[in-house]
């Protein structure tokens, strides 16, 4: 069925996809965006508003006539510009407040919700399953990480007005990679395994998803997903020495050869509080404890999700990269 759906945060990297897969769907799909910014779209059939999640007049305008409002440019507290926890807690309740509101307003009938892994950051109570939908960060007293923080707390926000009038899905991507990283969000890492920097690895576990097999899992969840749930879309679980391997093989360089125990992660957070005016990102460093494989059979039930090749993934992603000057 044709219907008009807007993409928040379309010129972003996953924004950017579900737009795209939108237009492939057949729908007439409308980006917000806050500049003349593209992003890595260059289909002309996307029909631009310029708003900002802080003005929901502007938002209110973009949705009008709207039946679904993919929403996936939430409030991300970047390490980069520190802020008091109160200002990073209000803002983002402010926006996604903004959001849910316009929504009623213009009368969306459905909000398909890009949210965080992080609200899944929460070990199972036993070790005998993966991680799952069940599993859900609890706020921490004191607040250590403004980014694990905002993110429940829009969540927690998005699932509670959920309603017959509007219906809303939530979405919890895990590692995201893929081609068009605008923003270089991950691709960071990418760009430093490739050029044979990365020596060394933890013991952990990662999940990996292909950003277009994301895309694809948004559209499912916009027509198929249940209202009031989440999902966790995830690819492959595999060990981190074993994800920096691959791009190291693609990218034809030295593989990491160095196990790094966590004594050294735990002596960069020791520093990063002791010395704060450093700004290093010691509360997403302190998190590495937490990475884990997940289960997504949730997702791959309901939404029909399935996640290509990781050697696909990563391939396309360097070529990306390298077409756009980062490698």
């Amino acid at each position: 069925m044709s219907q008009t759906v807007l993409v928040l945060g379309a010129s972003g990297f996953i924004g950017g996809h579900i737009a795209r897969a939108a237009l492939a769907h057949g729908w007439t799909v409308r980006g917000l965006r806050r500049s003349a910014a593209v992003g890595h779209l260059t289909e002309p059939e996307i029909e631009w508003y310029t708003g900002d999640l802080a003005d929901p007049d502007s938002l209110v305008a973009a949705m009008q006539g709207c039946e679904v409002v993919f929403h996936a440019a939430a409030y991300y507290p970047s390490p980069r510009r520190p802020r008091p926890m109160a200002e990073h807690l209000a803002t983002g309740a402010q926006e996604i407040q903004n959001v849910l509101a316009a929504c009623r307003q213009a009368g969306v009938s459905r909000l398909v919700y890009t949210s965080s892994l992080t609200t899944i950051d929460q070990p199972p109570p036993s070790d005998d399953r993966l991680a799952d939908e069940r599993d859900t960060y609890q706020p921490e007293n004191p607040p250590a990480s403004a980014y694990h923080e905002v993110k429940i707390l829009m969540e927690n926000a998005v699932l509670a007005a959920n309603g017959p009038q509007l219906e809303i899905v939530v979405t919890n991507p895990t590692a995201v990679f893929g081609p068009g990283d605008v923003h270089l969000t991950l691709s960071p890492i990418l760009i430093a395994a490739a050029r044979g920097l990365v020596i060394g690895w933890l013991p952990v576990s990662i999940n990996i998803i292909d950003v277009r097999d994301v895309a694809v899992a948004h559209i499912a969840a916009a027509g198929v997903g249940r209202p009031g749930q989440r999902y966790i879309l995830g690819g492959h679980n595999l060990p981190v020495k074993t994800a920096f391997t691959t791009v190291a093989k693609i990218a034809g360089v030295r593989p990491p050869f160095l196990p790094i125990p966590f004594l050294l992660i735990d002596l960069f957070v020791f520093i990063g509080r002791l010395l704060p005016f450093l700004h290093l990102p010691v509360n997403h460093i302190a998190k590495l404890r937490r990475w884990q494989g997940y289960n997504t059979e949730r997702a791959e039930r309901e939404l029909g999700l399935t996640a290509r090749r990781l050697e696909q993934t990563i391939t396309d992603a360097l070529a990306w990269l390298r077409e756009n000057g980062h490698l």
